[in-house]
């Protein structure tokens, strides 16, 4: 692990905070480690899950998953969210300490699942309950969707699965879909708690990267996209995010129990995505206009340059006397050349005709055609 000295994380702290100002657009990212402060362990942390099976000991867990409270960062992110400072949120944690902790659903994506959730394989409607599901694998539950149908007619009765992926399941299509929309449309994605081992989540952050936007890595282990990083923290996300607030003069609100949340003020994606101008056509765009713009102040210059010139030295009396009688010889030698063209013509013309007329002369006459008009239809 990796710590940064006080100093130096009191200025990039500071940075974080400038970042998320200037942002139009921010999409975090959020791993294990940001819920470790909640007793539930991580997975590649000192006293991760798969850290404690490579040494041959069991993972301990300090609570169950219904009584761990949302972290510090999980009420940080509610409040950047609150204050329309945090636009979406994606995350790989299934602690549903997100949904917890008042979280919008709409600006939230699960990748990995919910242990809280369930959902009818039928319809789709989900079910947040308030204790865990108790089944993984996008297996059955053993209750039914309740969901009525139009009309009245009887309840949808489709099976309800858990949402809990194991590792050879998909993710799922609406969450990853939408978790890949925001970080398209995001100009800051900062990853927290996580060191972005697993895909396809972990390439989610670099899109944003890739269109021009800016990456923030909050970790203590390196990453393998820390070359990409524009900005690097070493540090407990809890006393990083605790110091972010108090620089952006926010406070923190208190949990108060579990609290759902299934919509929030506004789009996450409006307008449309293909509306939306990346960087680079951005860029292009102002290309063209600076180069039509120059075209027109060359031409505007020409014209000048010329006006200038014949205000500084106007032609001769003696040269507009030339101009005008080579504009009049021009004009008159085409009607002589015509007039000759006809004589000539009619001349010619005469003696062609009397030639042919000597040499068919003993030939017998051929009957002419009638001429006829096509009849009208």
């Amino acid at each position: 692990m990796v710590f940064d000295s006080p100093e130096e994380l009191q200025r990039k702290v500071g940075e974080l905070a400038q970042l998320i100002r200037d942002a139009q657009y921010l999409v975090v990212h959020t791993g294990a480690g940001i819920s470790t402060s909640a007793g539930i362990p991580d997975f590649r942390g000192p006293k991760g899950v798969w850290t404690m099976e490579e040494r041959g000991e069991s993972p301990r867990f300090d609570t169950t998953f219904e009584e761990a409270r949302p972290s510090l960062t999980h009420m940080a992110l509610l409040q950047l969210q609150t204050a329309g400072r945090l636009q979406y949120l994606v995350s790989q944690n299934v602690d549903g300490l997100h949904v917890r902790s008042g979280f919008p659903r709409d600006r939230l994506s699960e990748l990995h699942g919910n242990m809280f959730v369930e959902e009818c394989g039928k319809c789709g409607k989900q079910y947040v309950r308030e204790k865990v599901i108790g089944v993984m694998g996008l297996k059955p539950t053993g209750r039914y969707c309740e969901v009525t149908r139009s009309r009245g007619l009887r309840a949808c009765r489709g099976k309800l699965m858990s949402t809990i992926l194991d590792w050879e399941d998909s993710l799922p299509d609406r969450d990853l879909n939408r978790a890949d929309e925001a970080s398209r449309r995001a100009d800051l994605a900062i990853a927290l708690g996580t060191s972005l081992q697993i895909k396809p989540s972990s390439d989610l952050p670099l899109i944003t990267k890739r269109r021009g936007g800016k990456l923030v890595l909050i970790n203590l282990q390196p990453t393998k996209y820390d070359k990409h990083a524009d900005l690097r923290i070493h540090g407990y996300v809890d006393e990083v995010m605790g110091q972010l607030m108090k620089c952006m003069g926010m406070e923190i609100p208190e949990w108060a129990g579990p609290t759902l949340c299934e919509t929030s003020p506004g789009d996450p994606f409006a307008p449309p995505l293909g509306k939306l101008k990346t960087e680079e056509e951005e860029e292009e765009e102002k290309k063209t206009k600076k180069k039509g713009s120059q075209l027109k102040n060359e031409q505007k210059d020409g014209v000048a340059a010329a006006v200038k010139r014949e205000q500084e030295d106007p032609p001769s009396l003696t040269s507009v006397k030339k101009q005008t009688a080579a504009v009049t010889d021009s004009s008159s030698q085409p009607i002589n050349t015509q007039a000759a063209r006809n004589e000539a013509g009619s001349v010619n013309g005469a003696e062609h005709k009397s030639a042919y007329l000597s040499e068919n002369t003993d030939q017998p006459s051929r009957p002419k055609k009638a001429r006829t008009q096509t009849p009208a239809t």
